[in-house]
């Protein structure tokens, strides 16, 4: 039987460290992730765990993302399904809003997992007890997000383990924030259109067209995931299509987009519309992958700058090209005010100058978008995708 080891041994205090270290001396990537993931396993001991970045103003998962020892590709469909189709303890988008950013399920149900319908419909499916779930949150937004799980003949988590990785929380998501402004954008070759997937109403990836494996092969890939066929599928699409699959349902509103940064530095958008028609197109979902404008990408990175909205605000002014007196007539604010919220965003973006901070947040942080126009490509690539 899993035990958890105490919090105050000599290997429990180096873990700990290392994990405060890997914080504090970069941004997070996979080789990172690996390693919290490794060094946590000294401090909470779990049997299985899931990883990923997030888009901090929608909770959607992003890279990097990572899963260990789970081996079944249809349940990790059906996971993504859960938390946007069944209202259930500890979601991930609660937890970003809770007053502590981490929860395990045998806690929170009082030690009646059963009322949970991902305990009983996906963990013990899988052999699991207890989940412990959490997000990495600084300031109101979550950077990342994490899932760790006992196997059903082992302990549920300790108050004492929830605390801990509470208090890893906010350095953990620094580092993940730390990995929207610290990376090299490299050139890259783009596919000459968008990438075209299309998942059936089970969430299996059924057609691709001829440019989706090159956006895909963009994408960061999903480390340990358990295969599901011939074309990897990362956690950013497959969150997108159990988002889409919620919002043709009803259960959600708005639009399944997340914006992921590839692997060559530059933004991508990746997108899920519902399918309409016969039966065997009916519930099917279409994902779209391009590249991100920067509009799209903007938002992020200004919360990456850490920029409070005012600050926010403003840049989003400067970049339309307005002055000073503008931004202050437009604000209903003093000039001297308007200058010392530019100092400011100077002083936390790096900038000395209008245009280089214009530059870094909307230029230096995306490439540049296809030369098709947005819509221009039509439901026939559908038709055309080749099947997988």
């Amino acid at each position: 039987m899993l035990m958890g080891a105490p919090l105050s041994t000599p290997a429990a205090r180096r873990a700990r460290g290392r994990i405060t270290d890997l914080t504090r001396s970069g941004a997070m990537d996979a080789d990172a992730l690996s390693e919290i993931a490794r060094q946590l396993q000294v401090l909470v001991p779990f049997s299985a765990s899931f990883w990923a970045g997030s888009d901090p103003l929608t909770t959607l998962a992003t890279a990097p993302a990572r899963v260990e020892n789970l081996h079944d590709a249809k349940q990790c469909a059906r996971f993504w399904e859960r938390e946007f189709l069944v209202q259930d303890f500890n979601l991930f988008r609660d937890l970003a809003r809770a007053e502590r950013p981490v929860a395990a399920l045998y806690r929170t149900t009082g030690g009646h997992p059963m009322r949970s319908q991902r305990f009983r419909e996906l963990n013990q499916a899988l052999g699991f007890g207890d989940e412990l779930r959490g997000v990495f949150r600084s300031g109101s937004h979550a950077w990342g997000m994490v899932s760790l799980w006992r196997a059903e003949d082992q302990p549920p988590f300790s108050a004492a383990e929830e605390k801990l990785i509470s208090d890893l929380s906010a350095p953990i998501a620094e580092a993940f924030r730390r990995a929207v402004l610290l990376h090299d954008a490299t050139a890259a070759d783009s596919p000459e259109g968008p990438g075209l997937l299309v998942f059936d109403r089970d969430g299996a990836l059924t057609s691709v067209n001829d440019h989706a494996e090159a956006w895909l092969a963009e994408l960061t890939p999903t480390l340990g995931a358990p295969d599901a066929g011939d074309v990897p599928v990362p956690t950013a699409v497959r969150n997108v299509v159990g988002l889409a699959h919620a919002i043709a349902s009803g259960f959600e509103r708005g639009a399944a987009r997340a914006r992921v940064l590839g692997r060559s530095g530059r933004w991508l958008l990746v997108h899920g519309f519902p399918l309409r028609g016969g039966p065997d197109v009916e519930g099917s979902t279409a994902v779209v992958i391009e590249p991100a404008l920067g509009s799209e990408s903007a938002p992020i990175i200004l919360e990456a700058y850490d920029l409070g909205p005012r600050e926010q605000e403003i840049t989003r002014l400067i970049a339309r090209g307005l002055s000073t007196a503008q931004i202050a007539d437009r604000l209903c604010l003093s000039p001297h005010t308007v200058r010392d919220y530019v100092k400011t965003v100077f002083g936390k973006v790096g900038a000395s100058s209008r245009g280089e901070l214009v530059a870094r947040v909307f230029a230096e942080h995306y490439a540049e978008p296809l030369m098709q126009p947005r819509g221009s490509h039509s439901s026939g690539q559908a038709a055309r995708g080749r099947p997988v």
